[in-house]
């Protein structure tokens, strides 16, 4: 990512929309969530009891050795173990672009980088106060409408530019390092699920492969084979086969996820970490990749990806979680 071109692109939109403007910041919450009581809007309950982590899998299908993968797979989800988890709650669908735009318009949050060189850092009132010629240069510099805004009036440019932001306001939110991620769950009153409650609120209790069964269905998840342009992820919610045993949606594609985790062997494992790996977070869960980043491998329950907490990319998001009053959190 270039971040010279990000400032400029950055200066240029301020200069002539006046700015974003934000509300005074507010204190995040401290500490690992705030317990509440049921039922709690938007999340879903997932109760307590034991369930089925990792795997004991092996690529009998010289898959490493077909798609010139640089590690082994499966060998960081062994050994399947029993969890015992007491009972949480957790975001049915992935925070969205709205929910952290508004987190950073009233806390005065960072904008994302993304969202600089799109323009989706704008809000409507700045998009409506702007002069028509600005709004074609954004059109087309920024936005990138299919369209020659030369040719369009400003109701016509406006309506356009609204239909993208308001598409854009159900795209789970991405480019988000892990420190974002907490610090919003943390805003919420919140907190980043565990690794063992993402995999225990995607796979149930019966250990199975994907969220929606043990067979591998491409349609039912975004793997983003159907993605139109370069644009891969879905709005949540659109794949409603995409569903695990409690409710909770697209934990098997569209975006992969961060989790509270650092990267460590599970207990029994024999792994050994790269260097440098011991700082990573956990990532779990399929992103909307191309080529073979649609193999089901990529969108099983039981895989772990893990990253650098500091970085970004264009497919990871995450969704929070929340203690059940008088309950710690699993892990």
């Amino acid at each position: 990512m270039n971040l010279r071109w990000c400032c400029v692109g950055l200066f240029l939109l301020l200069a002539v929309l006046g700015g974003c403007e934000r509300q005074a910041p507010q204190q995040a919450a401290a500490g690992g969530g705030t317990a509440v009581t049921a039922p709690v809007e938007g999340m879903v309950l997932v109760p307590a009891g034991p369930f089925i982590m990792g795997s004991n899998k092996r690529d009998t299908e010289g898959l490493q050795a077909r798609y010139g993968f640089e590690k082994p797979l499966y060998v960081n989800e062994h050994p399947a173990h029993r969890v015992v988890l007491p009972a949480f709650y957790i975001d049915r669908f992935e925070v969205t672009n709205a929910e952290f735009k508004e987190f950073v318009r009233r806390t005065a949050y960072p904008e994302l980088p993304g969202w600089i060189q799109n323009g989706y850092n704008v809000y409507d009132e700045k998009l409506r106060s702007a002069h028509v010629s600005n709004l074609r240069w954004i059109a087309r510099d920024y936005f990138q409408i299919d369209r020659d805004p030369e040719r369009m009036d400003k109701e016509a440019l406006l309506a356009a530019l609204f239909e993208i932001q308001r598409h854009r306001d159900r795209l789970p939110v991405t480019g988000v390092t892990w420190y974002d991620a907490d610090n919003y769950c943390r805003w919420r009153g919140k907190r980043l699920p565990t690794e063992a409650e993402w995999e225990k609120a995607a796979r149930g209790t019966d250990g199975r492969e994907f969220p929606w069964g043990d067979e591998w269905r491409p349609d039912w998840t975004n793997t983003g084979a159907l993605a139109e342009g370069p644009e891969a992820v879905m709005p949540v919610g659109s794949f409603p086969q995409d569903r695990s045993p409690y409710g909770v949606m697209d934990l098997g594609g569209n975006v992969s996820e961060w989790v509270a985790d650092r990267y460590a062997p599970y207990p029994g494992s024999d792994l050994v970490l790269a260097p440098g790996e011991h700082a990573h977070r956990v990532v779990k869960g399929g992103g909307a990749g191309v080529g073979h980043y649609s193999l089901s491998v990529f969108f099983r329950s039981a895989r772990r990806a893990h990253a650098d907490p500091g970085r970004r990319s264009t497919d990871v998001g995450f969704r929070c979680a929340l203690d059940v009053p008088g309950n710690a959190a699993g892990g």
